[in-house]
């Protein structure tokens, strides 16, 4: 049995409970496990604790920051298991999220369907003033509603930008509905796409992407707005997205510039015997936290 497979199961397989325990961590990892919207592929049920077990394989020192993040205490909570209906599930997440950022945490959820991140983001939003929201993703998820409800994975950001009129940017679409591009054209809406035919392979659009969002940002990854090549297991695989090295220059830059003040990765689909995309998931919240704390973990080569 390897090393990584006796660690606790907890984000990073932390084991020292001054690092991992609720009290001591200034990061919350909320696992959901939720795909009662999903459309075309399946597996994202899974994805958020996968992802989990794929983090205890991580090298806990992050090299770019010259940091051992975990260090500024990083505690993963019980998974958030589903409810009888999405508009229970989005009540009961959105009710939680209140509470445990009201305790002064910095929360991560890992999901799961992208539904799950509008109750996330609206407790945020009551929480923090000024607040935008940066998406990456392959789709505008802007329809009013989809296979008869409004609380699909298809509409997370029709409920930020038109319920709750929170500014976005969103980075990377390449797949969108002839309802969602009239709602663009007609609708006015709060928001402003880059899109990844524009985008894909350079990274001189990051600065103007950045300068459209207000101080205080909610970071919400897609997992499916980096390229399939990558990411092949997602619930809605799209062609032409996003490399790696470009996604971290935004989040580290989005990092650096604005105030981060909560994060998720959702639409990871877990697959049997093959693990390199959920670990790939680990790692880029992993940098995204590594960028996000980067003024208060201390420094191994200074």
């Amino acid at each position: 049995m390897s090393e990584s497979a006796q660690l606790p199961m907890n984000f990073g397989g932390i084991d020292e409970e001054e690092y991992s325990s609720f009290d001591a961590a200034r990061i919350l990892i909320l696992p959901v496990s939720y795909e009662g919207t999903v459309s075309y592929g399946t597996g994202t049920g899974a994805g958020a604790m996968a992802i989990v077990d794929a983090s205890r394989n991580m090298e806990l020192y992050e090299e770019e920051t010259d940091a051992e993040v975990y260090k500024v205490g990083i505690h993963t909570l019980p998974e958030f298991t589903p409810r009888e209906t999405p508009g229970a599930m989005m009540a009961d997440l959105y009710g939680y999220t209140k509470k445990l950022i009201a305790a002064d945490k910095f929360l991560c959820m890992l999901g799961g369907e992208h539904s799950i991140s509008a109750p996330v983001i609206q407790a945020h939003n009551e929480r923090h003033e000024n607040l935008s929201v940066l998406q990456i993703d392959a789709h505008a998820d802007l329809r009013d509603t989809y296979d008869g409800t409004p609380h699909s994975h298809a509409s997370i950001m029709a409920r930020v930008v038109k319920d709750m009129r929170i500014p976005a940017v969103q980075v990377g679409i390449r797949s969108i509905s002839g309802d969602e591009a009239r709602s663009l054209k007609n609708d006015e809406l709060p928001t402003k796409i880059f899109w990844a035919r524009d985008i894909a392979g350079r990274t001189d659009w990051i600065d103007d992407a950045i300068h459209g969002l207000t101080e205080n940002v909610y970071l919400t990854i897609d997992i499916d707005g980096l390229d399939p090549s990558l990411v092949p297991t997602t619930g809605t695989p799209e062609p032409g997205g996003l490399g790696w090295y470009e996604t971290l220059t935004l989040i580290r830059k989005l990092a650096e510039t604005k105030r981060v003040v909560g994060m998720d990765l959702v639409e990871y689909s877990y697959a049997e015997d093959y693990d390199s995309p959920a670990f790939l998931c680990s790692k880029l919240v992993y940098k995204s936290l590594a960028y996000i704390f980067r003024n208060n973990t201390p420094k191994i080569a200074a």
